[in-house]
């Protein structure tokens, strides 16, 4: 895709959920051990899930599954009995879920103040937002395409509601590539450790334990991950 189209179509999904995802905040217990997330980009419910990530600044594993995958998919049959996304996998209680709704919510009462935002908790208008940000991009980080398994997880600095966050997210989530999800949404207090860690705040930031690498800009990234990954 054009690269102009590209971003532009990025911007307005994140415009049809109005920046949902954009800071931090309602921040309760931190978790001493990492989510588990399996999920997918272009999934509207899944949206909802990495929002509520985002507001309550925690960090996951994303454990992309796009429709066609072969590399996690059949771990979610297998933990959960059925192939929904998306599947959180709490590791500090025991719990593991479906339903996006119900995740949020947990979400907010476990390690937040229990108080789910409005824009997350509106019901069919949440969804209806969410399906509209999806058919902006539609099909983006949604079907699979053949690629090799890195050794180890990728780590990806972001936040839901930026765009080029988003193009990077699609990449991950189409060639099956777990990554280490750091959320750094404006307000956030990761975001210190991050500009230490990268000398500037700007997302999205790639770390490859793989080869080494670290970069920025989402197109530099997708043709990285590309190169680096997909098979052709």
């Amino acid at each position: 895709m054009n690269r102009t189209l590209d971003v532009a179509t990025s911007f307005a999904a994140t415009l049809a959920r109005l920046a949902g995802g954009l800071r931090s905040g309602h921040l309760g217990e931190r978790p001493d051990k990492l989510l588990e997330l399996y999920e997918f980009e272009g999934c509207p419910f899944c949206r909802k899930v990495r929002e509520a990530l985002t507001i309550l600044d925690l960090e996951a594993m994303i454990y992309p599954c796009p429709r066609g995958g072969s590399r996690f998919r059949a771990v979610v049959k297998e933990r959960g009995g059925k192939h929904q996304f998306p599947f959180l996998v709490d590791p500090n209680t025991g719990v593991s879920m479906y339903e996006s709704n119900d995740i949020v919510a947990y979400l907010f009462r476990v390690y937040g103040d229990g108080k789910v935002p409005l824009w997350l908790g509106l019901g069919p208008l949440t969804n209806a937002t969410a399906m509209m940000a999806s058919a902006f991009r539609p099909g983006f980080g949604a079907f699979a395409r053949p690629s090799r398994a890195p050794e180890k997880p990728l780590e990806l600095w972001s936040f839901e509601a930026s765009p080029y966050c988003r193009i990077t997210r699609e990449v991950l989530s189409s060639l099956e590539i777990p990554y280490r999800l750091h959320n750094v949404a404006k307000f956030s207090p990761s975001r210190q450790a991050f500009i230490a860690r990268s000398g500037k705040m700007q997302v999205p930031f790639l770390h490859d334990p793989n080869t080494g690498v670290d970069m920025f800009e989402s197109a530099d990234i997708a043709e990285y991950l590309r190169r680096t990954y997909e098979i052709r």
